[in-house]
Order: C-alpha cells, then structure tokens, then sequence
C-alpha cells in the first residue's frame, strides 16, 4: 500500500492542543494529512504537506478522528418493542427482558447472527465509528456464549465475554457462577480479550458484589482484561469493585456516590457513559459534569442493543451528553 496524501481539508480535528488553533481539539484549517500503511503519517497545514504516491481532495470537507464505540451488544437476534412500548407506559427497566433476547439469539443460526452483525456494523461505520467493542451475553451456555464470541471476532479484536449477563430462568445462581467460572470461561477466553459482568445486587437477575468479584477474578486468572457493568439500576458496589480489581472501565455510572466519584478520580478506570440508555429507559441521566469536573476520565459509548439503546450512532451520543449531561 502506498502513501496518500489527503488535502482540501477544509477543518482538521487534531486532539492536539499545540495544534492549529491551540484549542483542545487542535483545529488546523485548510490542512492536509497524510496515510502511509494504514497509519497516519503526517498532519498539518496544506502547505507544508510532504508529497505522497497518491493524492485525494477533500474538496473542503471536515476530517476527524473516527469514534471509538467501546460498548455494544451486536450479536443477537429478535427484538424487544415491546419492552420499550411498556417503558414509555411508565414501566420500570430491571433487566428482565434479556431473557427474550437470549431465546431468540440461541434459535438464530450462525448465517442469519452474522449478516445481522455485519449490518449493525456497516450502520456503525457510515456514522463514523472506526473502532467497536461487541460483548457476548446472549447466549449464556458455554457453546453458544462461545459462538457468539466467535461470530463478534470476525468483526473486531476488542471482543468481550459477557456470560455473567444475567442469570438464565430456571436455572440457580450457584450453578450458574460455577458454570460461568468453570465450563464456560474455559470454552470462551481463548475467544476473548475482555471479561465482563452486570454487577446489579439490586436486580434479581444480574450479579451481587461476592459474584461479581468471583467471576472477575476467575477471568483474571484466564488471563482476560476486565470490565463491569455498574451502578446503572441504582447505587451500589460496581463502580468500586471495578477500581479494586484495577478494571479498565464501570459502564453506566448512573448512580454514583461521593464515595464512588473519588474512587474513580483517583484511579485509571474509566467511567463509560452510555446516554442512549437513559433516554430509552426514562431513566436519570449520569452526572457528566460532575466527573469531569473530579478528574475522572470519561467516555460515551452506545451501549447497542435491543432493549434499553436500540442505536449505532455515536454521534447521538455527543449529542445527547452535550445536551443533557453538559
């Protein structure tokens, strides 16, 4: 692959305060950039540009970073309307329709998973996310928790084991977590970079903080990165047990005590914001501001799925926190 130099740029978003305008974004304009083996070689004023074996005019357009759409749940099958028709009724969100998502998904052949991925993605792509996480959680035995795994792979590397989704109808919750810890993480965390768990002791289907911690540390062991689900039906314990296992990230964070915000201030974990959720749940929405204005390190994901953000777009995201949650 030869190099290419992109210019006619007519705003250049750097990240880059020493940049362009000094601002943090970095706004360079009337810029170039140029692309050398898939990498970005070069970025600047269009003058000062370096020649390249290729050159394409951006005829003015605007050049960004691609998005980073670190939460999603892309591998399943049916959908939960409604769930949602039953919220927007005044109904409350307990997690409790996943189940009819875990039917539908494990009665979907590979063929029919893999072209839906494959569109949820395409989605994600033409709104301008370049990079995706995709969690499993829909399948929740070992041999469909690892198909899902596999079918996400085709898509991404930053692939994440959710067997400790929810805990399936019928089936006890000890027996469960010696199957998420044993069975299924042997069959999935070759599959796998990250380990995941809905840490919601105030849910009856997700995962108190002794669970929660058991299925972490077992995914540890197997030599998986970790994250959580926390804090997003009501105060509790994920945002700290996130903090203490040295998690890359508690998504949700709706409810965070003072307690919680300084935990995450004075770690490396990042709190991830997922908008799209409250405003499809009705629910309140995290207090932005709050923590950035503590130092916490902040990101917005679209947490897609099919019941509580039945979106792709991480643009909606922006808008939504720049909106509703300064």
């Amino acid at each position: 692959m030869g190099s290419v130099l992109i210019d006619g740029i007519g705003e250049l978003v750097t990240n880059d305060p020493a940049a362009g305008d000094g601002s943090p974004l970095g706004l360079v304009r009337d810029a170039a950039v140029v692309v050398d083996g898939g990498r970005i070689a070069w970025a600047g004023d269009r003058p000062g540009a370096p020649g390249a074996d290729e050159r394409l005019d951006a005829g003015g357009r605007a050049v960004l970073p691609g998005f980073v759409d670190s939460h999603s749940h892309l591998v399943f099958a049916g959908d939960r309307s409604a769930e949602f028709a039953a919220r927007m009724s005044g109904q409350r969100y307990d997690g409790g329709g996943i189940a009819l998502t875990v039917r539908a998904t494990r009665d979907a052949s590979d063929a029919v998973l893999r072209r839906l991925v494959a569109r949820r993605v395409a989605e994600m792509r033409a709104q301008g996310t370049t990079t995706v996480e995709i969690k499993s959680g829909y399948g929740l035995t070992a041999g469909q928790e690892a198909r899902a795994l596999r079918i996400a792979g085709e898509f991404t590397a930053e692939v994440t084991f959710l067997g400790a989704h929810v805990v399936p109808p019928g089936v006890a919750r000890r027996d469960y977590v010696d199957s998420v810890t044993g069975p299924m993480l042997d069959a999935c965390s070759p599959l796998a970079r990250w380990a995941d768990v809905f840490c919601e002791p105030g849910s009856p289907h997700a995962f108190d903080s002794d669970e929660s911690r058991e299925i972490l540390t077992a995914a540890a062991r197997a030599g998986l990165l970790l994250r959580v689900h926390g804090n997003q039906l009501g105060p509790g314990p994920g945002a700290r047990l996130a903090v203490e296992l040295g998690a890359a990230s508690v998504d949700h964070c709706t409810y965070l005590s003072a307690g919680d915000v300084s935990a995450l201030a004075a770690s490396e974990t990042v709190a991830t914001l997922l908008p799209g959720v409250e405003f499809s749940t009705r629910s309140p929405y995290p207090g932005a501001r709050r923590l950035l204005d503590a130092g916490v390190t902040v990101a917005l994901a679209t947490d897609c799925n099919p019941g509580t953000s039945c979106t792709s777009s991480m643009p909606f995201m922006i808008a939504l926190a720049v909106r509703e949650m300064g």
